[in-house]
């Protein structure tokens, strides 16, 4: 019966430390991480950059939320065997369905939007505007996401739908990681 007991306890207390927000509710989420982005295509290999993501959420039941958030995501994509790199910039708009499997522990899909603000390639210290870059690519983010105590770890894979330039048929696609504080309203 102590046995019993201890694991009843255990349980509880485990599961009322990963909880996600009320249905009901909306959150807030800044988060600041890592994407390693490549083109598709021969000849590139990947590139790590910068990730920087706000989202609102709102929770419609205490497994499924949606969301809408506005980053700046760092792509593009390394040369190989050059030190040149392409360096993509974009304002991202993600729309996310969140789907909760256990408390804390979520799986998301949706689209992602992303206008082009920067287009450069870089080799060394030389700096050059890339021309043909479409200014609006899409791409399917899939993911998965774990929150403990409002700090949630957000790993997704957007894959581009897309094409990224006016020629050719490269697409831009980006494994995300990132980490973020959800304030509840």
């Amino acid at each position: 019966m102590k046995k019993l007991f201890a694991m009843a306890v255990a349980l509880l207390t485990a599961t009322s430390m990963f909880a996600q927000p009320e249905a009901g509710t909306f959150t807030l989420q800044p988060s600041a991480g890592v994407a390693i982005a490549s083109l598709s295509g021969d000849g590139t290999k990947a590139k790590v950059g910068f990730q920087g993501r706000f989202e609102g959420a709102y929770q419609v039941s205490d497994a499924f939320a949606v969301s809408l958030g506005l980053g700046c995501s760092q792509y593009g994509a390394k040369e190989e065997g050059t030190n040149t790199k392409i360096n993509l910039a974009y304002i991202t708009v993600p729309v996310l369905a969140n789907y909760y499997l256990v408390n804390g522990l979520a799986v998301k899909t949706g689209v992602e939007v992303g206008f082009k603000s920067s287009a450069e390639l870089k080799n060394g210290d030389d700096k050059t505007d890339i021309e043909g870059v479409k200014s609006v690519i899409m791409s399917i983010p899939v993911g998965a996401s774990y929150e403990y105590k409002n700090v949630v770890l957000d790993a997704r894979y957007n894959i581009g739908v897309t094409k990224a330039f006016k020629e050719g048929d490269a697409k831009q696609s980006a494994f995300v990681v990132t980490l973020g504080y959800k304030f509840k309203l």
